[in-house]
C-alpha cells in the first residue's frame, strides 16, 4: 500500500542540518583525468537522455541549433512542468506535477503515451536507457517504465520525496531521496544493491566520472562513492549546503550553493580550488552549471546568468533577467540557452553574454532546456511544453 503525501511546489531542498568537520577516508582515488576544464562529455547528437544531457552533467549538447529559432509546437500537459525533459529516439519524456510521465513525439508534439506515477513529479527529470525510462516522484517512489508503450516495469519506494534525477550507469540507477540516502538500484529489477546515508536531504542529481559517483549535498559535504558497491571513497567539506547538481567535465566539480557561492572543487586533490560570490548581489544558486571551453555558466537567484573562468572562478560576464533563475543553462555550439522565472527563454553568446534572442512564454521557466536533433524542448509552470527549432519548410 502506498501512502499519499502532499506534493511540494517550492523547489527548495529545505536543508536544515549544518555539517561539522567530517573525517576523510584514507583510500586512494584513481582518476583518469581528462585534459583541462574544456574537455567535456556531451550528449549524443540525436539524444539528450537525462538531466544535463550526460552522466557528467555538463549541460553541453552535440546537436547544433539553428541561428534563428522558431516555435514548432506546444503540448498542454495540464499542470506545472518543473521536470526537465529527456529526448531519446525521437521522443520527448517529461514529468508533470499531476503525477504523469508523458511521452511526446519530438517532430509533431503529439502524445504517444502517459504513465501515472503514485504522486506528483516535481523536479525529478527522466533518464532513458536501453528502452526504459526512469523517474522519481514526490511520494518517494522511483519508477521504471517502458519507453515503447509507457507500461510500468518496476517501482522502488524510498522513505521520502524524490526530487533528484536518475543517472543510469553500469546497470545501476543512481538516485537520491529526501530520506537522506543515495541509492544504487539494479536497473533491470529495481532491487536495491546499495545505499549511502548522508546527514541531510539528497536533492541534487549524482554526477558520474571514472567509476565513481559524486554528490554535493544538504549536509555541506561533497562525497565520492564507488558505483560497483556503494563504498564511500572520500569526503570534502564544501562549507555550504547545495541543491544544485555538480558539473564535472574532468576532475573538477562545479556547483552553486545556498551560501550564495559557486564552488570549483578538485576531486583529485580533494580540495576546494575557488569560491565565487558576486561582489554586490548575494543570493543562492539553485541552477546547475553548464561547462564548456573553460567557461562555467550558471543561473542565480539574483536574476543573473553568471559566466566564470573555470580555472580561477573569476567572473567573465553576467546577464540580467527580471526574475530568479532556477533553470540550468544548456550550451550548444557558441550559445547558451536558459529559462528564467520572468517567463522568458534566453539565447546568449557564450563568449560575451550578449543577448541574441528571447521568447516570451508568459509563465516561469524553472525547468531546464533539453537539446537534441536540432531542437530545444523546455516546460513551463503553466503546463506548456515548448519545442523550438528551424522553420519547417
Amino acid at each position: 500500500m502506498r501512502l499519499l503525501v502532499p506534493r511540494s511546489r517550492t523547489g527548495l531542498p529545505a536543508c536544515l542540518w549544518q555539517a561539522g568537520s567530517l573525517p576523510t577516508h584514507a583510500i586512494l582515488l584513481v582518476l583518469i583525468a581528462l585534459a583541462g576544464a574544456g574537455a567535456v562529455s556531451a550528449a549524443p547528437a540525436d539524444d539528450w537522455p537525462q538531466f544535463r544531457g550526460n552522466p557528467r552533467l555538463t549541460g553541453v549538447a552535440s546537436s547544433t541549433l539553428p541561428a534563428t529559432l522558431k516555435l514548432l509546437w506546444t503540448y498542454e500537459a495540464g499542470d506545472a512542468i518543473e521536470s526537465s525533459a529527456a529526448i531519446s529516439d525521437g521522443t520527448v519524456y517529461v514529468g508533470v506535477q499531476t503525477g504523469e510521465l508523458i511521452a511526446v513525439d519530438l517532430q509533431t508534439g503529439k502524445l504517444r503515451w502517459k504513465y501515472k506515477a503514485t504522486g506528483g513529479i516535481g523536479e525529478s527529470s527522466p533518464a532513458v536507457r536501453d528502452g526504459v525510462v526512469y523517474v522519481g516522484d514526490l511520494n518517494g517512489v522511483v519508477h521504471a517504465v517502458s519507453a515503447k508503450d509507457g507500461k510500468g516495469i518496476w517501482t522502488f519506494k524510498t522513505a521520502s520525496e524524490v526530487k533528484s534525477s536518475p543517472v543510469v550507469v553500469d546497470g545501476r540507477v543512481l538516485i537520491g531521496s529526501y530520506d537522506s540516502n543515495l541509492y544504487g538500484l539494479n536497473a533491470r529489477t529495481g532491487k536495491e544493491e546499495w545505499k549511502v546515508t548522508t546527514n541531510g536531504y539528497v536533492h541534487a542529481t549524482p554526477v558520474v566520472a571514472d567509476g565513481l559517483t559524486y554528490i554535493a549535498g544538504c549536509d555541506e559535504v561533497f562525497r565520492a562513492i564507488r558505483i560497483t558497491d556503494g563504498n564511500e571513497m572520500f569526503q570534502v567539506a564544501a562549507g555550504a549546503y547545495a541543491g544544485a547538481s555538480p558539473a564535472m567535465p574532468a576532475s573538477v566539480a562545479y556547483f552553486g550553493t545556498f551560501s550564495n557561492e559557486v564552488i570549483g572543487l578538485d576531486a583529485a586533490k580533494k580540495t576546494v580550488l575557488w569560491r565565487y560570490e558576486h561582489a554586490v548581489r548575494h543570493f543562492p544558486f539553485y541552477s546547475s552549471a553548464a561547462v564548456l571551453n573553460g567557461k562555467v555558466v550558471v543561473g542565480g537567484r539574483d536574476k543573473f546568468v553568471h559566466c566564470l573562468d573555470a580555472k580561477t572562478g573569476k567572473a567573465l560576464w553576467t546577464f540580467t533577467t527580471k526574475a530568479r533563475i532556477d533553470s540550468s543553462p544548456a550550451i550548444s555550439g557558441d550559445r547558451v540557452y536558459v529559462g528564467s522565472n520572468d517567463g522568458k527563454l534566453y539565447v546568449l553568446a557564450l563568449a560575451t553574454g550578449a543577448k541574441l534572442w528571447e521568447f516570451e512564454a508568459g509563465a516561469p521557466l524553472s525547468a531546464s532546456p533539453a537539446i537534441a536533433a536540432g531542437r530545444l524542448v523546455i516546460g513551463s509552470q503553466d503546463g506548456r511544453l515548448y519545442c523550438f527549432g528551424a522553420p519547417v519548410l
